[in-house]
């Protein structure tokens, strides 16, 4: 299991709508998310900065072609479309991110 934290800035205009989105995604997403090997994942707002952390259960061999999977599941172009209108991605985000990646320095169970 891979866990992962990711960050990047909300606009402010559309708190309020990107949150009443979130509260029940669509189930074509929520389904692929499942199958893609993501559980536990979480999105935190605060001071318009969100915080995503989700785990990764599959096999680690299969982690790219399961997010490619994802991204090319039905309807995902479209909700991606949808989110990252309301989303500005860091300027310190790696090359290809959208999502800041973040490195994880402490764990406890």
């Amino acid at each position: 299991m891979r866990r992962f934290g990711q960050i990047i800035h909300l606009r402010p205009e559309v708190t309020e709508e990107y949150k009443r989105i979130h509260v029940k995604i669509w189930p074509e997403i929520e389904q692929a998310i499942r199958e893609s090997g993501i559980t536990n994942y979480s999105i935190y707002l605060k001071d318009g900065m969100l915080f995503a952390y989700y785990e990764y259960t599959g096999p680690d061999a299969e982690y790219a072609a399961r997010m490619e999977r994802l991204g090319n599941a039905p309807r995902m172009q479209e909700w991606w479309a949808l989110t990252k209108a309301m989303q500005i991605p860091l300027p310190i985000r790696a090359e290809g991110e959208w999502w800041a990646d973040m490195q994880e320095v402490f764990h406890q169970d």
